[in-house]
């Protein structure tokens, strides 16, 4: 359900904003009062995202694999709308290589998103969440950060794995000043991209038959679990991990 003065008051800062579990956690945190900040490499889907949103949400193009880049985001940020309440390092990628198939090329690219990407947005959005009061970042992890998987996509696993190490050790070194660092692990999760690659393939089976609850998962669904951590609702948590996996992880 959605509430919407949970996140009155807070700057909330989404990267990878303009996909499908990106577009609905924007959705989601403007719909719950938050003045969202959409960021994505494409500037004019950012725009066109933000301009739909309520709050006087803002659109910026945003590489989070390179450094400069989110030192004048945070920047325009703090200047423009006077603060940083919430982060959701949502951006990543992923490749379907295995341990022996995977090419160096591909492991750059993966891990410079996925977990580098988190690495730095952590470095230079926790100080100004830090700086404007105290807040919360949410790391968008996955199931595939915890458990092995189909045996295959070895670099997205490794990033997926760092992240949620990453997240613990940033809960510890924030904790007490007021920067709550949280990871949310989603399952297999119904997106366009996601039913263009999976619809009647082996896999989609496997994937619903291993959930628990039998079904793929809803981006909104996501969307609402980061909610409850970007909010106050969620004070006593840091360095935890927090599973919308339908009960995949649970076997």
């Amino acid at each position: 359900m959605v509430r919407e003065d949970r996140l009155s008051g807070k700057v909330a800062l989404v990267t990878g904003a303009t996909g499908g579990i990106g577009e609905a956690i924007a959705r989601r945190l403007a719909a719950e009062g938050a003045t969202v900040v959409v960021t994505d490499l494409d500037v004019d889907q950012c725009e066109k995202l933000a301009g739909e949103l309520p709050g006087g949400a803002l659109g910026l193009r945003l590489d989070v694999t390179d450094e400069t880049a989110w030192e004048t985001v945070v920047a325009q940020v703090t200047d423009r709308l006077g603060s940083l309440s919430v982060l959701v390092n949502n951006a990543g990628i992923a490749a379907m290589g295995t341990v022996e198939t995977e090419t160096r090329e591909t492991w750059d690219r993966v891990i410079g998103v996925t977990q580098t990407g988190v690495w730095l947005g952590m470095k230079h959005g926790g100080p100004a969440i830090e700086h404007s009061g105290g807040g919360s970042i949410v790391n968008i992890a996955s199931i595939f950060g915890t458990v092995g998987g189909f045996g295959a996509q070895f670099s997205y696993h490794a990033a997926k794995g760092a992240v949620r190490l990453m997240t613990k050790n940033a809960g510890l070194h924030w904790g007490g000043r007021g920067v709550r660092v949280n990871s949310l692990h989603p399952g297999f999760i119904e997106t366009p991209l996601s039913r263009e690659l999976w619809q009647g393939t082996p896999r989609l089976t496997a994937m619903i038959e291993g959930t628990p609850l039998g079904r793929l998962g809803t981006t909104e669904e996501v969307a609402g679990a980061v909610a409850f951590l970007a909010s106050d609702d969620a004070g006593f948590m840091t360095g935890s991990e927090l599973y919308v996996d339908g009960g995949w992880t649970a076997r």
